[in-house]
């Protein structure tokens, strides 16, 4: 079984050094989350994903969750650890106070997730949908509905999930069949199939919320038709109770590849009772607030795996003894495998994207509390467009990374790698949904380039572009030599996304297969950004920690020198076009 130890001292690095975002600062919600107080609830997220989490990875995957008697059972291990779970209040960590919550920051939160994807990314999936629901009742429902099911969603008693895809649609949702008939007590009965409903039914909870998106009989056809409705497995009583069971029950659980703790459900709903969340056919915009920031969750599920993998490849390179390097130092036998400069390529390739997603992630989770809580509308608006223009790159080009981590992290351990020994193998199977899951990783490119580069709120890329530029311009001393590097592929940005614009006038599929170089390319530099930002403080505090800030500025070298330039190769294969793709004859 895979070990691991939660990085703490980089978390606590970016959260004391790096919070450098005045309108951040400025949030005086958040005025009395100190660097201890963090520190506190790190160190104990860390004890319970590496002493009681860790182990229910590989229970979950020999004895997955089964369906018996119309019963979904978890895997041995997760109804006690899940209750410890919500003992602690870890679900409530970043909610609202008003309803029970701790109202900790996505600075702090962010981190927590990512800790937990590390452990076991089954069960962090039974609670990790709860918060997307619990964010979407928050912004959406009534205070009836909000009163009534918020306060056991926070607490973990309940937990919830999104009901979109069906047999019929995935990605294309106006092709959903499940119909919601209003009643006379202005509830709706709700009819149809949901499928692949993570957590979609289980033993952890005494009711789960269900999500639901359908089409009432007087609406129209397509995605201006569909409403969003709060379904309970378990009738909700006045006095909050809970009541008989809906008109929900599951069909069946997927047999997947990896995640096999999870409970992937087919739902059916037969006349359940079911209430609207927001407005009559408005339900798809309702329901990307929680799929928003889900997809940001699941970038960082990819970086928790990504760390994990790279912990154990690291440890497993100074262990394994196998071959002579030019340099050999040993006088008899072979050299530990980290000697080896392939082997070491692969660990630093590893470590520096690793480090530069969470710093990266770090700064997103900053704009995203700017966006949702800062007074000053303007500030708010510009914070929204870098969430709305990053959260596609966060979700596929770490989760994309994450595979490609994963498959060295088994190369690394070569034959041990393979077999289920190690647990390596089992990383990158449960890895291998996070690229398709919450809109596949090639919709989240159609949907940079067609939508979040030049929307109605003006243009967003090059606005992003210029603030990067301008920081880089600021920054003096032996950081201006990277500042520099930077530059050039901010120009290549600026060209590739000149190239992307024209070309959407013109020739869409042009646009179309050069959208995955495109999102990769804005990731890699994305990334190299936050690396700027953290060898700013490495230069300046060096002193202080030498042997810390040598790592973080070898680190950053590593990554500016074999990895920042794949975002000019990107750009190179873009802009060959389409014209032999579309034409290609497959016979």
């Amino acid at each position: 079984m895979p070990t691991y130890t939660a990085p703490v001292k980089d978390m606590m690095f970016l959260f004391e050094k790096l919070r450098d975002n005045k309108n951040y600062n400025e949030l005086e919600k958040y005025n009395e989350v100190t660097p201890d107080l963090v520190k506190d609830i790190l160190e104990e997220a860390a004890k319970i994903n590496q002493n009681l989490i860790l182990p229910l990875a590989k229970a979950g995957d020999e004895n997955p969750a089964v369906l018996e008697n119309g019963i979904v059972r978890t895997p041995p291990g997760y109804k006690e650890a899940y209750q410890k779970y919500i003992e602690d209040g870890w679900t409530s960590l970043s909610c609202d106070p008003k309803y029970g919550g701790q109202g900790m920051p996505k600075t702090v939160s962010a981190f927590f997730d990512e800790m937990l994807s590390s452990a076991s990314l089954s069960f962090k999936l039974y609670s990790e949908l709860s918060i997307g629901a619990y964010n979407c009742i928050n912004h959406h429902a009534s205070n009836e509905i909000k009163d009534k099911y918020l306060p056991k969603i926070v607490e973990g008693k309940w937990s919830g999930t999104m009901c979109l895809t069906e047999p019929v649609c995935g990605t294309d949702l106006g092709l959903l069949k499940t119909k919601a008939i209003k009643q006379s007590d202005d509830t709706y009965k709700i009819s149809g199939q949901k499928i692949f409903i993570t957590s979609g039914d289980h033993d952890l909870t005494e009711n789960i919320i269900h999500l639901v998106l359908a089409r009432s009989a007087d609406s129209p056809s397509g995605t201006k038709g569909i409403s969003l409705f709060l379904v309970p497995k378990y009738i909700v009583n006045e006095d909050g109770s809970v009541g008989p069971r809906n008109g929900i029950s599951t069909g069946s659980i997927e047999s997947k590849m990896g995640i096999k703790g999870s409970a992937t459900c087919v739902l059916n709903f037969d006349d359940a009772t079911g209430y609207m969340i927001g407005t009559k056919d408005k339900g798809l915009s309702a329901m990307f607030t929680m799929m928003n920031l889900e997809r940001i969750v699941v970038g960082i599920q990819g970086l928790g795996i990504s760390e994990i993998a790279y912990q154990n490849s690291l440890a497993y390179a100074k262990e394994r003894k196998q071959g002579k390097t030019n340099n050999s130092k040993s006088s008899n036998g072979a050299d530990f495998i980290i000697e080896h400069a392939d082997i070491r390529r692969t660990l630093l390739n590893m470590k520096s994207i690793i480090e530069g997603e969470r710093a990266l992630c770090f700064w997103l989770s900053q704009q995203t509390e700017v966006s949702l809580y800062h007074p000053d509308e303007k500030i708010k608006h510009d914070a929204s467009d870098y969430v709305s223009l990053m959260t596609p790159v966060v979700k596929s080009l770490f989760t994309d990374l994450a595979m490609e981590i994963t498959s060295d992290a088994m190369q690394i351990h070569g034959g041990y790698g393979y077999t289920k020994d190690q647990g390596i193998e089992q990383l990158y199977r449960d890895n291998r949904i996070t690229p398709i899951y919450e809109g596949t990783n090639s919709v989240q490119a159609a949907d940079l380039v067609f939508r979040k580069l030049f929307n109605k709120n003006g243009d967003i890329i090059n606005k992003f572009l210029d603030m990067v530029k301008s920081e880089c311009e600021s920054k003096n001393g032996k950081v201006k030599t990277f500042s520099k590097e930077l530059n050039y592929y901010l120009d290549i940005l600026s060209k590739f996304t000149g190239w992307i614009g024209d070309k959407n006038k013109i020739e869409k599929d042009d646009v179309s297969a050069a959208a995955n170089d495109y999102l990769k390319s804005l990731g890699y530099i994305s990334i190299a950004y936050a690396w700027i930002k953290i060898l700013d403080v490495s230069f300046n505090d060096f002193n202080t920690n030498e042997e810390f800030y040598s790592d973080k500025i070898n680190t950053a070298k590593f990554y500016f020198d074999k990895v920042l330039p794949r975002a000019e190769y990107h750009y190179k294969s873009a802009i060959s076009g389409s014209s032999n793709i579309m034409n290609f004859k497959f016979n």
